[in-house]
């Protein structure tokens, strides 16, 4: 009994094909899988880094809380100093504030981060042109003019604190 090449064919054609759909189900089976893998670590992973994330926006509140000028200057007294002393006592507590501050923004996303340097270096430009003013000779009179300056506008850290609480609602 020989097989024939046609017969052969009918015999070896349907289990190609059922090879080959065996095959694309699989993979689309194992793709599925991974995905979903995949979806669970980064849902895991999300949750575990949501109170972190929550830290690093709670510090920068707090930071720019911190730089706002009248609490800035409650913290910050012009005792036994002159006027460019105290100009840099204020500017050097906003640094050191920032400096310590600065690994949070890892956490929070680039706009944001932006919007809170952007914060201090007006806090800092607003400050120094502030002293460069001849309204003021002693570090007490500048104190003064600068509490006066930031009560009749919006301090920048409010701006920035606006995108920080924005970010912080989207997170929850």
């Amino acid at each position: 009994m020989t097989i024939t090449t046609a017969q052969l064919l009918i015999a070896i054609v349907p289990a190609i094909i059922v090879g080959v759909v065996a095959y694309f189900l699989i993979s689309s089976f194992l793709g599925n899988e991974e995905n979903r893998r995949k979806y669970h670590i980064l849902k895991e992973t999300k949750a575990q880094a949501l109170p972190t994330r929550l830290a690093a926006y709670e510090r920068l509140t707090l930071f720019l809380e911190r730089i706002k000028p009248n609490s800035l200057l409650v913290r910050t007294s012009p005792e036994n100093v002159s006027k460019a002393q105290y100009e840099n006592m204020l500017v050097a507590s906003i640094e050191q504030e920032y400096d310590h501050n600065i690994a949070q923004q890892i956490y929070v996303t680039d706009d944001c981060w932006n919007v809170v340097r952007a914060a201090k270096n007006s806090t800092i430009q607003k400050i120094r042109q502030i002293a460069l003013s001849d309204k003021t000779q002693t570090a007490d009179e500048l104190r003064n003019l600068i509490i006066n300056e930031f009560m009749d506008g919006r301090v920048p850290s409010e701006t920035a604190l606006s995108v920080v609480r924005k970010e912080v609602m989207e997170l929850l």
